[in-house]
């Protein structure tokens, strides 16, 4: 009999961004806002004498999850099962990140505080290149609005009950992207000058951010033209390639490209879901 850990962690959409470059991981990072999402990663994780990663769905082979076990020193038999496209902009990383170290903080009683599993998580996004703030939006709940790097960058908290839909073609090279001198630039010069107060106030500040940083491809530029005729606020799923909108006629334009996800905002960030014997 062994003993077994489940947790979960929220995604989360980034509408805007700029980097901060501190003078260590825990002052760097990003700045901006987005969307904490009730889909992220279900980990499964059991006691086993060596580590070993399955992850559903996808041809990844596991080494953020294996990471992760070895610099806590552990090993275990893990099962990652990520409700969104991975690499895509829905934070599935962080998510797997976040719910990697709840799990095995639980399992092997190591004795972490939320904040310093926080603190770990987010080390290991930026050294890695995983990400920059994803961390910090998803370890709680909201449309969250980032104004400083790190861990307590977070600022507010927005909850509302409005659905969001998405639609994804695919993964972008975060790192090529984050560790760009030149991409950062145009992103910095289109970051907004205004905090969203609510989910319109996000769209709108992502929507100006999108068009400006010269990260939207042809595809996304038809997509969001057609979400314009349609009076459908949307954006750019950063950083993948897709797009995120509201509304009532988001789903319906939305389906006309592909495979709709209908999300809603968390109102948590990781959780144990189960903690038992087998």
């Amino acid at each position: 009999m062994g003993r077994r850990v489940v947790a979960f962690a929220p995604g989360h959409i980034s509408g805007y961004f700029q980097r901060i470059d501190g003078t260590t991981t825990g002052s760097t990072g990003s700045i901006g806002a987005g969307i904490v999402i009730n889909r992220g990663v279900t980990l499964t994780m059991t006691e086993g004498d060596s580590s070993c990663i399955s992850v559903k769905n996808s041809d990844t082979d596991g080494w953020l999850i294996k990471e992760v076990l070895r610099t806590l020193g552990v090993s275990a038999s893990v099962t990652v099962d990520a409700a969104m496209p991975i690499g895509a902009g829905f934070g599935m990383s962080a998510a797997g990140l976040l719910a990697a170290y709840h799990a095995a903080n639980r399992l092997f009683d190591l004795g972490y505080s939320e904040t310093e599993l926080t603190a770990l998580a987010h080390d290991f996004e930026v050294r890695h290149g995983t990400g920059l703030g994803d961390v910090a939006a998803a370890s709680g709940g909201g449309i969250v609005v980032r104004t400083s790097a790190g861990i307590d960058g977070v600022s507010r908290r927005i909850f509302t009950d409005e659905p969001i839909c998405a639609v994804s073609f695919g993964a972008i090279p975060t790192p090529d992207i984050i560790t760009s001198p030149e991409k950062m630039e145009k992103v910095r010069a289109a970051f907004p000058k205004t905090e969203p107060d609510d989910l319109a106030g996000l769209m709108k500040n992502s929507r100006s951010f999108a068009e400006k940083s010269g990260l939207l491809s042809p595809r996304l530029k038809e997509i969001l033209a057609v979400c314009d005729v349609s009076g459908v606020p949307a954006s750019m799923t950063m950083l993948g390639d897709g797009i995120f909108a509201c509304g009532p006629d988001a789903e319906t334009v939305l389906s006309r490209f592909g495979e709709v996800y209908t999300l809603s905002v968390s109102k948590t960030g990781p959780v144990i879901l189960e903690d038992s014997y087998v």
